[in-house]
């Protein structure tokens, strides 16, 4: 009984040491900061607790907009969802920006004659194998169909955001990645080369061809796996040049961080996290009444709601977020656009993108 009991022990062991080799050599989970990483982290943000990047700035107590549900459809569409195909435009006046929204957090931004592509996620799974939520709208184009991306952009390392397939394709097409820290050992994981990324704290700029970009605060929280949980930061960023301010929010939950980087930074677009949302992670996604707040923070002059129309991250209906953000935008008057998952539009002609097109999808 006793030699038996111990070969059942060391099969356990055995099996434990295998996921862990597992977790820590499968390159699509990523890498993880070391000991002497974090002594430069700590130099640089002021959030770091025992080696970890924390949310320190929850509020347990919540209002529960979650009953606000406006729609009985269902978590996803059993239409077919209203997808343009992607058309580069490279042509645009100087003081203008063109937005394209791939669907859920992945966004084309044109500035500055610069191409910023910002969470690209390609894939059909968001998931590091085959398991995972499946995109239930189709992809406008594929990372082929993109033009030469002078800078990707990651905001958190969670697989809706950070796709290792996707970035291995961008590795070819870009010169430059910008990401949190902790997320640089991610991409030298995935293959990309270390003078190809950039690493930023919350409140640190770095300035590329005229083009100023800002990494700022959000309330989110980072993991890939269970053995890196907290290992990287979260970030919402800002794209600013000579004529236009654009606020990304990356995920994130309400709180006054809107209010510091609306005083710092003059917005004149902001695309806000407005799904996803359950109460029990109200610290880490807004609900859509709290995304028409904070855009009402930031004194942005134009909002658009993002983080929706792709994946089942959460148990609300496909078009709850926008069409709870787009009431309390109408009630608020803040000025507002929503294009078709891969349509290119300009800020100067939002007014020509607010038909309500996700109501005629059932």
């Amino acid at each position: 009984m006793g030699d038996n009991m111990d070969k059942i022990v060391l099969l356990i062991i055995f099996f434990i040491m295998l996921i862990v080799l597992f977790l820590i050599l499968y390159k699509p989970f990523g890498g993880v900061p070391n000991k002497d990483d974090f002594k430069k982290y700590l130099k640089r943000s002021s959030i770091i607790r025992n080696e970890k990047f924390i949310n320190t700035a929850i509020d347990r107590k919540y209002v529960d907009l979650y009953s606000n549900r406006t729609t009985n459809k269902g978590v996803k569409p059993r239409d077919k969802f209203l997808v343009k195909r992607f058309s580069y435009v490279s042509s645009y006046d100087k003081d203008d920006v063109l937005i394209t929204w791939f669907g859920h957090s992945t966004i084309l931004i044109q500035m500055s004659g610069l191409n910023i592509l910002i969470d690209p996620m390609f894939s059909f799974v968001s998931s590091p194998i085959f398991i995972g939520p499946k995109r239930f709208s189709d992809l406008p184009c594929c990372i082929d169909g993109l033009p030469d991306i002078d800078v990707v952009i990651v905001t958190h390392d969670h697989y809706d955001h950070l796709d290792y397939d996707s970035i291995k394709e961008l590795d070819k097409k870009t010169s430059r990645f910008i990401v949190p820290l902790g997320i640089e050992k991610d991409l030298e994981k995935f293959g990309v080369d270390r003078s190809k990324i950039i690493n930023m704290a919350w409140w640190e700029e770095v300035h590329i061809l005229g083009l100023t970009i800002g990494c700022t605060p959000s309330r989110h929280y980072s993991g890939r796996f269970k053995l890196d949980d907290g290992k990287s930061l979260y970030s919402s960023f800002i794209f600013s040049d000579s004529y236009n301010t654009i606020f990304y929010s990356g995920d994130t939950g309400y709180g006054d961080h809107f209010n510091e980087i609306g005083k710092k930074y003059d917005i004149d677009f902001s695309m806000l996290d407005s799904g996803q949302y359950n109460v029990k992670s109200h610290g880490y996604h807004m609900f859509p009444e709290e995304a028409v707040r904070a855009s009402i923070d930031l004194k942005s002059n134009l909002s658009m709601p993002v983080h929706w129309g792709t994946f089942v991250l959460s148990n609300h209906s496909f078009d709850d977020p926008v069409n709870r953000f787009v009431m309390k935008a109408k009630e608020d008057c803040v000025n507002y656009m929503m294009p078709k998952i891969g349509q290119t539009v300009s800020i100067k002609d939002y007014k020509s993108y607010q038909d309500e097109w996700w109501k005629n999808i059932k």
